[in-house]
Formats: structure tokens, sequence, C-alpha cells
């Protein structure tokens, strides 16, 4: 009976926030065990609502004073969960903070949550989900403080709660008035009401404003805000030795030189790393270079060799996507794709400083997963994670660099043999050999057309590496389940459900490197090849590009707003496919975490190479909490894509990946940047949706589409060249 009443009352104690955050990934788990038993059909309907939904946060939503801390000047200090890398989120979560706590919104001051708060997002920050995540468990949670804020008020007033209301952070009654600070001096035992009510968002002053982001002031003047600024006393400098070749395994290290080296404090040797603590980083880099490291290195790999690997029907396959039969007869168009190894390339490389004294360890560092950074150490050292405080930083790009921090567990170990504070920073060359790539990939598309020039089938076979499979992010009991990388299959399902027979088969390859989460995830190379396709087949069917697009969506939610985005597009750009004055329009579209976004862009061709003069984008974000901010995401996107697209790649050369620095790994430059990226937003629902990758996903496709009908030649592989 007392197992029972305890029961009963864990049930009740749990409220509808925790419900639905234990559901998202609750409901995986479920269905996870019908997929186990009946596979294939549940897997697709599974991979099918995993690519499309919003990910809930994974964090505390209980408790508002993990959140919220009340400064000088009534200021309300936000502790946020997620982290800062350039995407503007802090401007929009004060925003959505400042309408429910009602209070200015330059009194929001957001700083980065650290681990000792307890306020820790379990998931990590990417995934486009930092204010759609937060949007309904952070208007909630300052709701509750606001109301906490009245209760007090009365009992000091000595008045009913009715009788109070509240504006800019100060709660009045009966002339008298007290801020929100005043309000709180002496308060130790606080009443958390059950369910705040939400004001109504037709009453917000801030979301949906263009506010002027809050940390521009801070990074026009230079403040140390970024990892590589971070510092503590009487801090030392690491470095750790890595190799060049692909798949080397560490044997044994001589050290005896290094050791005697100026500036070397300790030679650290692990059963994986060997690792040099000196003065200062000149000393411990040229320390480094004097360890002679005996390395276990698999047959020198070559570039052909990676092409070979990665071709549609090697490795394991699985059909995330089947409606109809599949396609047969001579009628049947087919065409291949490929997409290069990708590196991150962001501007900050990786680098920490981290601190272990005798029972606390302090890791500052610039990383996209706080809480899994914390548990990495905390395991390595072999204490609680509650010994283990993650100070993040401000981030100098992520992209998806970011979640895979293992130089915080080694700058730890240098710390813990030395005693004292280790700063480790990467060096350009090791971000290029040591990154977690974009995984090369191959598609071959299929496709036939019926007597009234519509698409009667419409196949897409992929192969990939490894996204989200291995990562830190996901556990290895559900690339099993699953059958697919959920990373991998973005951007990979047939959006045009119309087409009666379609299907979208996913292969899987286990590559020599590693790979893992980059921006858009698989989204930019499945888009690239599969609206190459569909564009190729519009012009076969001689129709128009957008019209034939159309024709080919079904009119349920999803369906009516891609169209809108389409529709929108043609018509602001002004699409045409007529040849004027050298330039050619192309045109494409995507749906990524339920976000449709469309492109249409306008090329020339110079000297044989490709100029893009403009890029219109039509986004449906939902509701923009701040449009400038989704506007400069679209813009970056944008530019990231065309880098991506034109420029970029990694190649394999005699088992070593390359090139290891800027200049020889060719990206956009300035002068690539098209004269005008005109940005226009809808607003299909009324919750926000994803921004940071969706409009990633068509400008790859949009290129290749706007060459084809300048040129007549189509390009099937990035980087897209003309020779």
């Amino acid at each position: 009976m007392a197992d029972n009443e305890s029961s009963e009352k864990k049930r009740k104690k749990l409220s509808r926030r925790k419900f639905l955050v234990r559901g998202g990934f609750g409901t995986l788990g479920v269905l996870a065990v019908g997929t186990y038993l009946f596979r294939n059909p549940i897997r697709r309907t599974i991979l099918k609502k995993v690519n499309s939904m919003d990910i809930e946060y994974l964090g505390s939503t209980d408790n508002p004073m993990l959140w919220f801390e009340l400064g000088k000047d009534n200021v309300v200090i936000l502790h946020s969960p997620k982290v800062e890398m350039g995407q503007g989120t802090f401007t929009g979560i004060a925003q959505m903070a400042a309408d429910e706590l009602d209070v200015p919104f330059e009194n929001v001051k957001v700083v980065h949550a650290t681990t000792d708060t307890g306020n820790i997002d379990q998931f990590s920050t990417g995934g486009s989900t930092s204010i759609s995540g937060l949007w309904q468990p952070l208007r909630e949670l300052a709701a509750t403080f606001r109301e906490m804020m009245k209760i007090e008020a009365a009992n000091k007033l000595g008045v009913s709660i009715s009788q109070l209301s509240v504006k800019d952070g100060v709660v009045s009654a009966n002339g008298e008035s007290l801020t929100y600070v005043e309000i709180s001096e002496g308060v130790t035992d606080w009443t958390i009401p059950k369910k705040p009510i939400l004001k109504d968002i037709s009453s917000y002053r801030f979301v949906g404003k263009p506010l002027p982001r809050v940390d521009l002031a801070d990074k026009v003047y230079g403040a140390p805000m970024f990892g590589l600024d971070a510092e503590m006393p009487n801090m030392l400098y690491g470095a750790v030795v890595r190799p060049s070749k692909i798949g080397a395994k560490f044997i044994s290290a001589t050290t005896d030189k290094a050791e005697k080296m100026p500036g070397v404090v300790k030679v650290v040797s692990g059963d994986d790393f060997v690792g040099v603590v000196a003065e200062s980083y000149i000393e411990a880099e040229n320390a480094k270079q004097a360890i002679e490291v005996v390395w276990e290195t698999p047959d020198n790999l070559q570039q052909d060799e990676i092409v070979a690997m990665m071709t549609v029907g090697n490795g394991t396959s699985s059909i995330i996507q089947k409606q109809g039969a599949a396609l047969e007869g001579d009628d049947v168009v087919q065409m291949e794709f490929r997409s290069p190894i990708g590196a991150h390339a962001q501007i900050e490389p990786n680098g920490v400083v981290a601190y272990v004294e005798a029972s606390k360890a302090t890791i500052m560092i610039s990383t996209q997963v706080v809480g899994i950074t914390r548990k990495e150490v905390s395991s390595r050292l072999g204490w609680d994670v509650e010994q283990v405080n993650v100070i993040p930083t401000y981030l100098g790009g992520g992209f998806g660099r970011r979640l895979h921090t293992p130089h915080a567990v080694q700058a730890a170990v240098m710390s813990k043999a030395v005693g004292k504070p280790v700063k480790y920073i990467f060096s350009r060359e090791e971000e290029f050999q040591h990154d977690m790539f974009r995984p090369p990939t191959h598609h071959i598309l299929k496709g036939s057309l019926n007597e009234k020039g519509l698409l009667s089938g419409l196949e897409h076979h992929f192969v990939s590496g490894d996204v989200g499979n291995n990562s830190a992010l996901l556990p290895n009991v559900v690339p099993t389940i699953l059958g697919a990388d959920v990373g991998a299959i973005r951007g990979a399902f047939i959006q045009y459900t119309g087409v009666p027979n379609h299907r979208s088969v996913y292969w899987h390859v286990d590559l020599p490197f590693a790979t893992s989460w980059w921006r858009s995830l698989g989204l930019l190379a499945n888009t690239f090849a599969i609206e190459s396709f569909v564009d190729e087949m519009a012009l076969k069917a001689g129709k128009n590009a957008i019209e034939f697009r159309l024709a080919h969506v079904n009119d349920d939610e999803a369906g009516k707003r891609l169209k809108e985005v389409m529709s929108t597009a043609g018509e602001k750009a002004g699409y045409s496919e007529e040849v004027k004055n050298g330039r050619a329009m192309g045109f494409a579209a995507s749906v990524d975490a339920g976000t449709p976004c469309a492109h249409v862009v306008e090329v020339s061709v110079e000297d044989n190479n490709i100029r893009v003069h403009k890029v219109t984008v039509v986004l449906d974000p939902g509701l923009a909490v701040n449009p400038d901010q989704i506007r400069a995401q679209c813009e970056g996107c944008v530019i990231m894509g065309m880098s991506a697209v034109l420029f970029e790649q990694m190649k394999v050369v005699d088992g070593s990946l390359t090139p290891t620095i800027y200049g020889p790994y060719e990206m956009a430059l300035m002068k690539h940047a098209p004269r005008e990226i005109d940005v226009v937003l809808l607003q299909g629902k009324d919750t926000p949706g994803a921004v940071g990758e969706p409009p990633l996903g068509p400008i790859g496709a949009a290129i290749a589409n706007a060459v084809r009908r300048l040129t007549g030649k189509r390009l099937q592989s990035m980087p897209l060249k003309l020779t």
C-alpha cells in the first residue's frame, strides 16, 4: 500500500510541462519498441515525425529562481541554458522574457547559465531549437516569476492581489509602489503559483519587433567574451600531440627532449594522448613538436577510394519514405549528384581553460553541449557531475563543430597533473585535420512523367556517413532502432507528396574519419540533389519551374505553407525562365523542421565563374520574435550555403585530410557575396518555428538551376564548377 501511495504522489507532482518534455523523447522510446517489433512501416512513421518536429526544451522548467536573478536598478538577469553563437538567441529570449515579466527590454540582461546554477539544457544548442524550444517554457517561467512578485507585493502592501497592477517591473496599488528588487528584499520563502496566466500575444510590446541585439556593444568594442578570451589567474598553456593520418592509433611516445625545453612545466602522458603544459602558448607548441610519437597507421587512403566507398548500393539501406510503386520502364529518367567532405571552418578555433582543484573542477569553454561537456569531464576525473562547473562563453561560430568537446577532458587532465589552470587552444591545422566533418554524399534520382507532363513517380536514393549517429547527442540504441541517421535524412524526404509514386531510400556507410553535425545536417546536399532533379524534370515537361512544383504539393496544412512560400518567392523576385542580359534565374524550395523556405537566385557566368547577383528568400518561420534576427539568419544561410556550394571541399590525399588552412580551403569572400539579399517573412502559424538552418536548404539547387538555364549545363556535383 505504501508503494502505491508513493507512486500516486509522484504522479500528482508531475507537471504538464514535465509531461510534455518527457513526451518528446519518451514517445520516441515507446515507438522505438514498436519499431523493433514491426520494423519498416513504424520506422518510416517515426522518421517522418522526427524530421518535421520542433524539439522540446529538455531542462528544468519548475523553478524560476534557476532562470532569473534580480540586480541593481531593477535589472532582471536571465541565466540562459542556450548558448549564444552568433544566431541572436539572447536578443530573442530577452524579448520573450521582458513581455511576460512586464519589464523594459533594456532591463533584461542575458548571461550564459553555468552548470552550478542548475539550469542545464539536457539537449544542446543546435537544431534551430533555441527560440522555438524556449517559446512556451520561458514565457511560463517569466509569468510565474511575475506572479511570485505580485504575491509578495500584496503581502508587503497589505492588499489583495486583484488590486495590484504591474508596469515596467514596478508593482502598484492604492498609490504605493514597489520595484521587483524592493519586493524581493528579505524574502527567503517564495510562493510559486501552480499555473501562471500568460499574456495575450497581442499585448506584447517587444515580441515581433526588430529590436537591437543585446550583445552588439560588447562585440563592437571587443569585450573579452569568447572562448579564446577566457583566462584564469596563474594560468599555464597546454598542447596535445595529434596525428596527421586518418585512423592513426597512438602506440608510444618519447618525451625526453620535450621535457627539457624552455618553459615546459610537465609532459602529461595518458593512455590515449600526450600533452605538454608550459608557461606560454608558443613554448607548449614548440615542445609538442619535439615529442617523438609512434603511430599505428592504416594504408594511405586516397580521394578516389572515398568516392568509390560513398556510392549508392554500398553499406546498409533503409526505406525512409514510401508511397505507391517503385519506378520501372524505359521512360524513367535517372540522374546522379554528389557533395564533398565539408569542414566547419568556423572563425574561432576550439579552446578551453580548465582548473582542477582537490575536489572541484572549473571549465571555461565555448561549447554547444554544456551538460554533455560536464558529464565527460566528471567521468574522466571519476567525480560526481556536481563537482564540475562548466562556464560557457560566447562562440565565435559553432555550426555543429562545438557539439564535440574532448579537448575539455584533455585540458582537465593536464590541469590536474600540474595543479594549475591550463588553457588549451586548437591550432588552425588541428581544426581542419581533426574536425567532425560534413560527410560526403551520393544521390541517385529517378523520375517519370505522365501524359499531362506531371510526375507519376519520383525516387531518391542516397548514401551518407554519420551525422547524428555516433555523436554525444544520440543514445547508441537510437540508430539501431530507427535504421536511419536522423541527421543525414534531413531534407531527404520527397516534399512533393502529390506525386502518386514516391520513395526515399537511405544508405549508410561507415567512413574512416569522423563526421557529424554540420549546419543544416543533410539538408543542403539532399535538397541540392532533389531540387536539381525536379527542375530538370520541369524542363523536360516544358513547364515553368514554380508551377511544375506547385502541381505536386498537397493541400494539407504543411502543403499550403509550402505553396505560399513558393508562390511568394516567384512574385517577389519576378521569376522568369528567360535569359536576359547574360543573366538567368533559378528556383528551389525545401522544408526543414517544419519550416518551409524558397529561394530565387539571379546569376551570370564571368570567365567561367558563377556569379550570384541577387537572392530572394521567402521563409515562413511562424511567429517572428525578432524579424531582424531572422533576416540576419537568412542572409547568413545564403552566404554560408553559397560558400559550401561554390567553393568548399576537403579531400583525402595520402591518408590525410587536406587542406589544413584557410586559402587552400576555398571559401566565399566578400567579393562573391550577392549585391542584394531580399528576405520576405510569412507567418503560417502562431508560434515560432525553426530558423537557423532551414534557409540553407534551397541555395545550392537554386544556383545550379539558374546555371542550367543560362548555359544548358546541368551541374551535378558540389562545389559547382563549369570547368
